[in-house]
């Protein structure tokens, strides 16, 4: 007790304003149910496991720790089930094709509207009994707590600890709400009655009931009524929601939810038929004369019964062709448990750490105290530190487990693992990104090039240390005008998007046969069954040579001719990276005009050569476009969109302005381009901003290029950036990692090549061979990108394994033909 008193000075009472960690180490995935338990700093809040928390002390000194360890019960065996609480449940179906089959899946999906939904899904998961100790490092002197013979700012520090909602939660629940919890509209303008009516600060019942939880406090005339009643005869009796039909009294906050920290208050708006943020709060409980500063929680907000039933609901298995899958458990084959619509993560990063470069960096020549010494103070925050944790995560095998069912280990097939939550790594990497840090379903693709973005800036220092490299490669498009002068634009990129051209489908005859079996099902009013349909089986050689194929660019401007023309665009790689990344651009233009994703197969090989796409550079006998013609240079730099794709554009119903954004943006290639562009920029925020003239050379302030080019881009490049983004350096650097139209030049005014007259090889750049081998997939299921399920496919170990968020196991039919991400490894000769 002694050693405690003289470290006191290190033990601080948090505010509620402190993040407090106590459901995850911040530096490895122990938890409090593991084997150590877990141990909270009392000075910094933040949380280490059994293994770690020696560096913690030799780093910061702290010495006072509060431990936390959790040990499971002995169910009972006629213990019984919860049932799923379907009326707070909106069903809605969506198609997801399967290699073989389309498979009609129930995805479930938690409504706000319907308050008050008592528990989540209870699948017999283990309880667990938790105990506290206080523990002074070095020596691990051991405190029980509680105990009255603790000082008391140790135990008022450590009943605030208990208290608090984790950080790691309240960050997730923050993902959760980020979209949809608005400002009431009701909130300023309500009115308060004057009936006399003052709330106890416990004791509370529904006015109507004898309901004693799930209760509402109607902000209008202090009535404290139930929630609505769930289908098995749970939850409330609806007399909140009658209490409005019949006053209309709007708000109501609900009670156990309110302390203070008012943030967290649960504040519900019948109206707006949501949960919404009340700013005057504070003001609307003082009246009633609730003092909210002595409040403590004691019910779930509809967000967290909304995230626990979203996170925890077992959705349909995705199998393959109805197969059964077996487990595998072990290094390298660690699940990702799903936070909530967080598979397109799990899926890029599990193949992300498949590849040689991202293992080698953050773990085989990183270890944890490696990437702790040389954290900032709050490691949850660094992104080296948390790619490092999920390396080890993921690759050390630690955490590779079967998940525990009714206290016996779940060894049959398609079970599930413990794995691991990617909490910490999702709040660092979605930091500077909107939309990632919200718990919506993103694009795949946007995730991974935001991730080798985010993994390339860290590295600016020290490229050679830049796992992202081993994505990166040149291209190089050559565009020949009429005059048959060409000109040379080179640019970088991590990913290789392709067309797929629909002509060099293999199995016309059978589409045929299909188009007119369809024909005759729908003239009967028959609909076909998914064994019925079929698609076109394009080859994936075909894909890769329709982006070296020539196109024609309209409104190119040539200095040669001094006017605008058409000028033909070929394009080839002036490197080959040591992992090459192929994006299948599915989105199709159909009569009409109209979006739609293509239904397709891609017939990718295993083994493929891309030696002939080779950029050759200028050629002998070429002559380079003049740098300026007569007026030249005030011409090129204007912006015009090509009339003809603009109003196609415009006649499907988008803006008129973000048409001609999309048809300049893409150089006017044509149509299905301008499309492509537009679909994948809707939500830019600068997407309704006037059109401008982008400014010369010469407007370009030095020192913005130069500290691009400290940046380690080209001089060259740094410019047209600058140009294209009005000279602001941010936009600038998102415009050279995201170059306007991955299908058309980065700067199609470009006259001559500064250059020499053969390509050369960045040195900067990995290069090699051009023969590669497929080691992973992304696949998609569903309509779109911004909804279904992604699962992740990787070559391991002579066999493919299939990476379904927390499930993992032998595939045996992986989808090598719907893939919509495939990752090829170099062959090294």
């Amino acid at each position: 007790m002694e050693v405690l008193r003289m470290n006191l000075a290190k033990v601080r009472i948090p505010e509620p304003t402190n993040r407090i960690y106590k459901q995850e180490c911040c530096i490895s995935f122990d938890t409090p149910k593991s084997e150590g338990g877990l141990f909270v700093d009392m000075n910094t809040f933040l949380a280490f496991g059994k293994d770690y928390v020696g560096w913690n002390f030799e780093k910061t000194g702290n010495p006072v720790y509060l431990h936390i360890k959790q040990t499971k019960k002995a169910i009972p065996e006629d213990r019984p089930l919860k049932k799923p609480t379907l009326l707070a449940i909106g069903i809605s179906s969506h198609i997801f094709c399967n290699v073989t089959e389309i498979i009609l899946v129930l995805s479930i999906v938690i409504s706000p509207i319907l308050v008050g939904v008592d528990g989540g899904f209870d699948n017999q998961e283990p309880e667990y009994d938790e105990t506290y100790n206080i523990i002074i490092l070095p020596d691990y002197a051991t405190l029980p707590f509680p105990s009255v013979q603790l000082p008391e700012k140790v135990r008022l520090a450590v009943d605030a600890i208990l208290i608090a909602e984790g950080a790691e939660r309240k960050e997730q629940l923050a993902s959760w709400t980020a979209d949809k919890k608005q400002i009431s509209e009701h909130a300023l303008t309500l009115k308060q009655i004057e009936n006399g009516v003052i709330v106890p600060p416990s004791g509370w019942k529904c006015a109507k009931c004898d309901k004693t939880e799930n209760l509402w406090l109607n902000l209008s005339d202090g009535m404290i009524l139930c929630g609505r009643k769930l289908w098995d005869g749970s939850g409330g009796n609806n007399h909140a929601i009658d209490h409005y039909n019949e006053t209309h009294y709007p708000l109501a906050v609900k009670l156990g939810t309110i302390t203070s920290d008012l943030e967290g208050a649960d504040v519900f708006s019948y109206p707006e038929d949501e949960s919404v943020t009340d700013p005057l709060l504070a003001e609307h409980l003082a009246f009633f004369g609730i003092d909210f500063s002595s409040l403590q929680k004691t019910e779930m907000t509809t967000a967290e019964k909304e995230l626990d039933q979203n996170t925890n609901f077992d959705w349909n298995r995705i199998q393959e062709s109805g197969q059964e899958v077996e487990p595998i458990y072990g290094p390298g084959y660690t699940g990702l448990v799903n936070l909530g619509n967080s598979c397109y993560l799990a899926s890029t990063m599990q193949v992300v750490f498949s590849t040689h470069s991202f293992c080698s960096r953050y773990y085989k020549n990183q270890n944890l105290k490696m990437a702790f010494d040389n954290a900032p103070a709050d490691p949850t925050v660094d992104l080296n530190m948390q790619l490092t944790k999920l390396a080890n995560g993921l690759l050390s095998g630690k955490y590779s487990m079967p998940a525990v069912q009714n206290n016996d280990v779940d060894s049959s097939p398609n079970s599930k693992q413990e794995g691991i939550r990617p909490r910490m790594f999702k709040a660092v990497i979605a930091a500077s990104h909107p939309e990632f840090s919200t718990m919506r379903q993103q694009d795949a693709l946007e995730f991974f090039l935001h991730l080798i973005e985010q993994v390339e800036r860290i590295h600016s220092g020290n490229p050679n240390l830049d796992p992202s490299r081993s994505f990166k490669f040149g291209i190089e498009e050559r565009l020949q005008c009429p005059s048959g002068k060409v000109a040379y634009n080179k640019r970088h990129d991590y990913i290789l998007s392709l067309n797929i051209p629909l002509d060099k489908a293999t199995n016309k005859k059978e589409l045929e046969e299909f188009q007119k079996f369809k024909a005759q099902k729908e003239a009967k009013g028959e609909k076909l069954s998914s064994e019925e349909i079929v698609r076109p089986r394009v080859p994936l050689s075909d894909c890769l040579d329709s982006f070296s194929s020539p196109e024609d660019v309209q409104g190119f401007f040539s200095t040669a001719l001094n006017t605008r023309t058409t000028a033909i665009k070929t394009a080839g790689l002036t490197s080959f990276p040591d992992y090459l990344v192929l994006h299948m651009r599915k989105f199709v233009m159909e009569a009409g005009w109209v979006p739609k994703k293509l239904d397709v197969y891609i017939d990718a090989d295993d083994i493929i050569d891309i030696s002939h796409m080779r950029s050759k550079g200028l050629q002998p006998g070429e002559e380079l476009l003049p740098e300026d013609g007569p007026g030249g240079q005030e011409e090129s730099t204007k912006v015009i969109a090509n009339e003809d794709i603009v109003s196609q554009l415009a006649g499907m119903g988008f803006n008129h302005l973000h048409c001609q954004k999309a048809a300049i943006n893409t150089s006017n290639v044509g149509v299905e381009e301008a499309m492509n562009w537009l679909l994948s920029h809707m939500d830019d925020p600068d997407i309704d901003a006037p059109i401008q003239k982008e400014a010369g050379n010469n407007d370009v302030d030095p020192s913005k290029i130069a500290m691009l080019v400290s940046f380690g881009f080209e001089e060259e490049v740094a410019k047209k950036a600058l140009k294209a983004s009005g000279g602001d350096i941010e936009k600038a650097t998102d415009w050279i990692f995201n170059p306007p139209a991955s299908s058309g030049p980065m700067d199609m005014d470009a006259t001559s090549s500064s250059g020499p007259t053969t390509t050369t090889v960045d040195p900067t750049l990995p290069d090699g061979n051009g023969k590669y081998r497929l080691i992973g997939l992304v696949s998609h299921i569903g309509s779109n990108t911004q909804c279904g399920h992604y699962v992740a496919h990787v070559y391991k170990e002579g066999r493919w394994v299939i990476f379904n968020d927390d499930k993992v196991g032998v595939s045996k039919d992986p989808p090598k033909d719907m893939a919509y991400l495939y990752f090829y490894e170099r062959i090294q000769t």
